[in-house]
């Protein structure tokens, strides 16, 4: 019997699937390691929310504080994935470096270590509902979150533009050349 003429197996139909849908060797794939991408180039779905709600829904990313009598958290919440980061007084080593875990100091510190695994991920940006009352320990927090380089303010989602509309937002991954030499004649001066 020749190659050809020999019945069908399910065998030699998954090694033909495979031979066919096997990569050629010549060719590259690029994978995105950054699922936020989208978020940062401010062209990804941003919940409104409804109107009535208090703290409102329109956010990529949020900021929660909790208080226990004994340890502060705090965490970073995505409006779809749920908590992404979180920082507690309750690990062990954030509580090895503290004397106590509900302080002004933890607090503070609290503020920073959160700031730096933000940074770490990717996240600058988020919105803050919490309302801290002047010179208490969750303002301290705050501070050190926004002085560690953490904004509490999310860009505005780039609208859809539709072919009749006059006007055309600009887009952050275009750089106009406009935009470029006012740049460098400021940094002449």
């Amino acid at each position: 019997m020749s190659r050809s003429a020999r019945p069908l197996t399910s065998a030699r139909v998954l090694h033909k699937i495979k031979e066919l849908t096997a990569p050629a060797s010549n060719t590259t794939y690029v994978t995105n390691r950054n699922p936020r991408n989208l978020e940062r180039l401010r062209i990804a779905y941003k919940p409104s929310g409804y109107h009535l709600e208090k703290p409102g829904r329109s956010y990529w990313h949020t900021l929660e504080i909790n208080t226990s009598g004994r340890y502060v958290s705090a965490d970073v919440k995505h409006f779809e994935n749920g908590t992404i980061l979180s920082a507690s007084t309750s690990e062990w080593a954030i509580k090895q470096q503290l004397f106590k875990t509900n302080d002004t100091a933890a607090f503070v510190n609290l503020g920073h270590v959160l700031a730096q695994r933000c940074l770490h991920a990717g996240i600058t940006e988020m919105t803050c509902n919490v309302e801290a009352v002047a010179g208490s320990k969750l303002e301290k927090l705050l501070q050190a979150v926004q002085a560690s380089g953490i904004s509490f303010q999310e860009p505005a989602r780039l609208p859809n533009t539709q072919p009749w509309d006059a006007y055309r937002h600009e887009k952050p991954w275009e750089v106009s050349e406009q935009s470029v030499t006012s740049v460098t004649q400021n940094k002449q001066k």
